[in-house]
């Protein structure tokens, strides 16, 4: 029977080692993976700032090409949904150009714009312009209408480049 007790400390012993060893090679493996998750973070997350910014400017002036931006802010529309019930919108938005003098033509001829973008919406259901789809489709077609008519009131001056309205970006776009 003593023998029986000894065994049993003998493995109660062998045990707690076992475990030890474990634990502390658990302890190994989660330095060593926090160890490379920081060298992760560090060579690809961790971007120099300075860097970014020098390669956005490089993307941006590409062939010489810098943007200039007007706005047509707060536009309230009328809209039905698929129901027929009418709603309203607020809309704002930038125009995004390479023509230095987008800002004076926009305002100049802001009723055209603004008619443009009345009748694009007038076509349109709530449901369709709360998708990212309708919205994008909504870009497109406002892009090409205000491009036309930016083309068609500068086409008497050669100074000016054709489609030089490259995005739309909303700035406002809330449906109540």
């Amino acid at each position: 029977m003593a023998e029986d007790g000894n065994e049993e400390v003998k493995q109660s012993k062998s045990g707690k080692g076992l475990m030890v060893v474990l634990v502390v090679l658990i302890v190994i493996l989660l330095a060593g993976l926090g160890f490379l998750g920081y060298i992760v973070y560090d060579k690809v997350l961790n971007v120099d700032p300075k860097a970014s910014q020098e390669q956005v400017k490089s993307e941006d002036t590409k062939e010489g090409s810098e943007f200039y931006k007007a706005a047509v802010n707060d536009l309230v529309l009328n809209i039905t949904n698929a129901k027929g019930r009418e709603k309203l919108m607020k809309l704002s938005f930038s125009l995004k150009s390479t023509e230095p003098t987008i800002e004076s033509i926009v305002e100049e001829y802001k009723p055209e714009i603004v008619d443009v973008v009345i009748a694009q919406i007038s076509s349109r259901s709530s449901e369709e312009l709360l998708t990212v789809g309708g919205k994008a489709l909504l870009k497109e077609e406002l892009l090409q209408d205000i491009n036309n008519i930016i083309n068609e009131v500068t086409s008497t001056n050669s100074d000016i480049k054709q489609n030089n309205v490259k995005q739309i970006l909303f700035t406002t776009f809330v449906i109540k």
